[in-house]
């Protein structure tokens, strides 16, 4: 009984002292100030858990489909690349700011497909990873599947090739309009979003000086 007294103090000392915590803003959320190795070690845990756990079950469809690959350059290159990059691609203002960061192309072509599905369906908290389900049918969710499979032995030029034979940013509806009025068009005649990925990620950054007025 005494034994049981002093658990149920101490208990009571810790959910006092977590919320002291949360509630004195002693905790720093700031992207730039990295978890202890321990708090990362165990969220990369819980995270790699919880994909598997949903992910276990999900049918694969052929992804050696060439429609779907193709389907999946052109999405990837306008929602994934600015984060994701591609090959010989430099780094972005998001793939560098944003924490944890965001696993690099040559990594996802290693990711389970059916995780990697699960993932790009339903996003993940905290980490700047959308839930593209929420705009995407699962055919087009697959197709970025299928295409990230290709990346072990993709080249620079064998990604443009791709993306350049692909319908472009389309997956049946709800494409954002980053300005342009047309979410399929080339985007020369306006301001670049920070957030829009650049039409040639292989470009260097002095041939984005001529055309991008997003200035620091």
């Amino acid at each position: 009984m005494k034994l049981i007294k002093t658990l149920l103090i101490i208990g009571l000392f810790a959910i006092v002292g977590a919320i002291a915590v949360v509630w004195l803003g002693l905790y720093n959320v700031a992207a730039d100030d990295p978890h202890w190795d321990s708090t990362y070690r165990v969220l990369e845990v819980a995270r790699e858990r919880s994909i598997a756990r949903r992910a276990d079950g999900i049918t694969v469809p052929d992804l050696k489909d060439s429609e779907l690959i193709q389907s999946g350059a052109g999405n990837y290159n306008a929602m994934c690349v600015t984060c994701h990059l591609s090959p010989d691609a430099a780094e972005t203002e998001l793939s560098i700011g944003l924490y944890p960061r965001p696993p690099r192309w040559d990594a996802l072509g290693d990711v389970d497909p059916r995780e990697a599905f699960w993932v790009l369906k339903h996003g993940i908290k905290a980490s700047g990873m959308p839930a593209w389900g929420k705009s995407m049918d699962d055919r087009y969710l697959w197709g970025m599947v299928a295409f990230m499979q290709q990346f072990k032995s993709m080249t620079a030029a064998q990604y443009s090739a791709q993306v350049a034979a692909s319908p472009g940013h389309s997956h049946g509806g709800g494409e954002t309009d980053v300005g342009t009025g047309d979410p399929h068009a080339t985007h020369d005649n306006g301001p670049r979003s920070s957030f829009e990925p650049p039409e040639d990620p292989m470009a260097t950054s002095s041939d984005n000086d001529d055309t991008d007025s997003h200035h620091h």
